[in-house]
């Protein structure tokens, strides 16, 4: 027997809808890349979300296009995450901050058609639009009269300009739930990024899921400030659920240093932020040089890379602040788990508390997790016993982009690359990684790349990237490298090498030369054995 229920496809196009209907006059604001603060609304994000999608339909850019962004958190960029995505086309967020060689393959692989800047990379594309092959329509996201005459890039045309002149009147079109949505590559694994490819139910789904009250327990009484970037997998999905609630929404723009941040904590009230360690730490060194305080601010979410245990102290002892510790992946959409203690740990000490806070957190209803050993035995949740880290769930990839004869997935489970302990509560703890793999302030860094740019050197006979624990980056990278006989290399000489190959903050921090780096017996490199050697070393200051 069939349930008697209607039947209500989850949609994108829903949820700024609601917004508009139920909250329009609930707030959007915005530091924009000219300086300013801009003020607007759900209502009035849902009517120029509308607008951009008269015109791409003007554009005939058909369903399932792609239509990229190289965009900092802003109203026009969440105008463009409705309106491209509720017409039924695909929205692809850039990473700015790969090399541009790196985001023209992407851009070419994911055979975008429109791509929509601010004019803070305008740099970059002038650098990757002749390469582009695919991309038919450049938009510089900005007023008329900022559009630069010079570009040289043809047929640029403004933002305003072009989606200004379209109706506010749009019929969302009653797609299937399981359409693609939206599409992020990720660039942590080695050889090229690979592209996790949402759909509109797997990105509601995840939306609800961060709202829910164990998780990020937002509501329409919130203010938001999302510091993650929305190129960062959809900052999280904080812009979706911020929706799904009606909460208001504060985007930093291209400022994101402690004055900025505090500033618009500040001025907007916000009650939850949300960035990688790195942004918070600019935040809590301009708090203390200035004896500020906090006036509305009662959480945050830490994640991307794990969090130092002076930085929740911080926040928690000093600030009154709730640290909720996160951990997730691009082909998660991304979240995968959160950590908000349980009633029972209440009782706690501060010290065994703080045990718990460090942890990655619970799993979030829809997320499954185990851990399993080399022979893909499940272990104990005894958080003494760990494997490798498996998940699954309705948000979470089951094939890459283009890649869909391969499938990634074991018996149904994706294998993360993580190495975990869960304890029996089930919090998850991530004790390695099982490719070597570094993340810098929140982003991440292939050591294969570092390594092979390296090996191209003509005085370097081998090469291996490592990571080393840095205070402000949570890790950077240095290349450990032997050189041919009879070579005199440097070590900033090595270092030049890398200047304009690679993105300037992936370069190694530093060079050590070596006799010979140790190999297994299949002539892999041991970097386990590698960091043993190095144990006493420290980067340069």
């Amino acid at each position: 027997m069939l349930g008697l229920m209607q039947q209500q496809t989850l949609l994108i196009s829903d949820m700024i809808e609601f917004a508009e209907k139920h909250h329009g006059d609930t707030e959007v604001i915005s530091r924009r890349v000219e300086g300013d603060i801009h003020r607007s609304n759900w209502a009035t994000i849902a009517a120029r979300a509308r607008q951009v999608a008269n015109g791409l339909d003007q554009w005939k850019i058909a369903q399932g296009d792609r239509v990229a962004t190289l965009a900092w958190n802003g109203y026009r960029h969440l105008e463009l995450y409705f309106g491209v995505s509720g017409s039924g086309r695909v929205l692809h967020t850039l990473n700015p901050r790969l090399h541009p060689e790196q985001i023209t393959w992407i851009v070419n692989h994911a055979e975008d058609t429109v791509l929509c800047f601010d004019l803070s990379f305008l740099p970059i594309v002038q650098k990757i639009h002749q390469d582009c092959k695919t991309v038919k329509h450049w938009v510089a996201m900005c007023d008329p009269d900022k559009l630069p005459s010079d570009s040289g890039i043809p047929h640029l045309v403004s933002y305003e300009s072009w989606m200004g002149q379209q109706s506010h009147q749009y019929a969302w079109p009653a797609l299937d739930e399981n359409t693609a949505s939206c599409m992020c590559y990720t660039s942590g694994t080695t050889g090229n990024p690979k592209a996790a490819l949402y759909s509109h139910r797997s990105t509601l789904l995840h939306a609800y899921a961060c709202a829910l009250p164990d998780v990020m327990c937002l509501s329409a009484r919130d203010s938001i400030l999302p510091v993650v970037p929305m190129f960062h997998v959809n900052a999280w999905g904080l812009p979706y659920s911020a929706a799904m609630v009606g909460a208001k929404l504060v985007f930093p723009g291209a400022a994101l240093d402690g004055k900025s941040v505090y500033e618009l904590l500040e001025s907007e009230k916000v009650t939850l932020a949300a960035g990688v360690p790195t942004v918070w730490q600019m935040l809590l060194a301009h708090l203390k040089s200035g004896g500020l305080r906090f006036s509305h601010l009662t959480r945050t979410v830490i994640g991307g890379s794990a969090c130092p245990p002076a930085m929740i102290q911080a926040f928690n002892d000093e600030y009154g602040v709730e640290v909720l510790h996160a951990w997730g992946m691009t082909e998660l959409s991304p979240l995968g788990t959160l950590c908000t203690l349980k009633n029972k740990h209440l009782a706690l000490p501060a010290a065994e508390q703080m045990k718990i806070r460090l942890k990655q957190g619970r799993a979030i209803f829809g997320i499954d997790f185990k851990i399993v050993d080399d022979q893909g035995k499940e272990q104990p949740n005894d958080g003494k016993a760990y494997g490798d880290l498996l998940v699954k769930g309705p948000w979470v990839i089951k094939a890459y982009f283009k890649q869909e004869g391969a499938s990634p997935l074991q018996d149904g489970w994706f294998p993360t690359g993580d190495v975990a302990t869960v304890d029996p509560d089930g919090f998850l703890q991530i004790t390695d990684r099982s490719k070597d793999v570094i993340k810098s302030g929140g982003e991440w860094i292939s050591s294969i790349d570092v390594e092979n740019i390296a090996m191209a050197h003509a005085d370097v006979a081998m090469a291996a990237c490592i990571g080393m624990p840095h205070p402000k980056w949570d890790e950077r990278p240095i290349v450990v490298v032997v050189k041919k006989a009879d070579a005199k290399v440097g070590r900033d000489e090595l270092l030049k090498f890398y200047e304009g190959k690679i993105a300037k903050w992936q370069i190694p921090d530093d060079v050590v030369f070596v006799e010979s780096i140790p190999l297994g017996a299949t002539g892999k490199m041991l970097k386990t054995r590698l960091r043993e050697q190095l144990a006493g070393y420290q980067l340069p200051a």
